[in-house]
């Protein structure tokens, strides 16, 4: 072996050395391991096609420790996907990555024993392979232009971001949700030269128990792949959730209404019934262990007709920090497209303790 490669590879192993040693030192500096974000996505409902970056910087972090993100919709998923868990931390400190949208972001310092799930129902403790653990909730994000309006004598948050609804990735425009000069909500999807737009209104505080009423004008003339739902969710969990949906799911004829209690995929979670022509009163009465749903025809009126009813008292959720979301969406299985915008008025929404 030559001088010149002796002395490069003495050099090399030196550098090495030092590097090491800096990291070992940094470790048992006394300084605590942690974690902080230098670089935050926005808010948004979760996509599979939807990303941002995501950086950090690390303190006290020793050799082979490594980060690991999560994004949360419904539950926390691990970013940016379950076969590459893993953020590598640069030799200054710093981290970055891609990561799916979500309300809310975490970070875990982590050793390489560490083995994370998919998805998380609640993050864990710092304790035996993990270190750290740093959270960015809805509170600290951006959320885009905000926008609010009030409906019923109540404040309502109007999306403007991204999500995916059932699965089918939509855009939203908070100019596709209005109040009228007679007080009514009106939802519209509309088409621009990015695609459809659709709509979403959130209420901007939890309820709890009690009952809840929906004067919805005439549904009959929604296309196929159209879905208004009606839903009183907490976003902690995709389970912890009650809907009324209206849609035929892109099937061209057949019901095209049901009552959900999450999860969907349980026979008995969910009702199928026929909403006809002209105003409706959807709603529905929630106390501890039972939910009563209700559809009814001319609402408000002395003759009021019941068209369908149904009770859960299995899978009933309890009061936690449940909002009622009105989502007026484009669901696109490929077996029917949506053929020309729509709009859905709302005229009341009523709610009683």
């Amino acid at each position: 072996m030559s001088r010149f490669h002796s002395f490069g590879l003495v050099k090399r192993c030196v550098l090495v050395g030092l590097c090491l040693l800096e990291l070992a030192c940094r470790s048992q500096s006394g300084v605590p391991p942690g974690i902080e974000f230098t670089r935050l996505p926005p808010a948004g409902e979760g996509s599979p096609d939807v990303f941002h970056t995501i950086e950090g910087r690390v303190n006290g972090a020793r050799p082979g420790q490594r980060i690991v993100l999560f994004s949360r919709s419904g539950v926390w998923w691990v970013q940016p996907f379950a076969d590459r868990p893993f953020t590598a931390i640069r030799n200054d400190s710093t981290w970055t990555s891609s990561i799916h949208v979500g309300s809310a972001y975490a970070a875990m310092l982590v050793d390489a024993s560490y083995k994370p799930p998919p998805t998380l129902n609640e993050l864990p403790e710092s304790s035996g392979p993990v270190h750290a653990v740093l959270t960015a909730d809805s509170s600290m994000l951006d959320h885009g232009s905000s926008k609010s309006l009030s409906f019923s004598g109540y404040d309502w948050s109007v999306r403007n971001t991204p999500g995916s609804p059932a699965g089918t990735r939509n855009l939203y425009d908070a100019a596709n949700a209005w109040v009228d000069p007679k007080g009514q909500l009106h939802l519209r999807i509309a088409k621009t030269a990015a695609g459809w737009t659709s709509a979403e209104v959130d209420l901007s505080r939890s309820l709890g128990y009690g009952s809840y009423g929906f004067v919805v004008r005439d549904v009959s003339h929604l296309e196929s792949p159209v879905v208004l739902t009606i839903s009183s969710w907490d976003g902690s969990s995709p389970y912890r959730e009650m809907d009324i949906e209206i849609s035929r799911w892109g099937e061209i004829s057949g019901k095209n209404s049901q009552y959900v209690v999450q999860p969907y995929y349980v026979a008995a979670n969910v009702v199928r019934f026929l909403s006809p022509a002209g105003p409706l009163r959807y709603s529905f009465d929630w106390q501890p262990g039972r939910v009563v749903f209700q559809t009814a025809r001319s609402p408000g009126g002395v003759n009021s007709e019941l068209v369908f009813a149904h009770t859960f008292t299995s899978g009933v959720q309890t009061p936690g920090n449940e909002a009622i979301h009105i989502n007026f969406y484009v669901f696109d299985d490929r077996r029917t497209r949506l053929e020309r915008g729509t709009e859905v008025v709302i005229e009341k929404f009523e709610y009683l303790p």
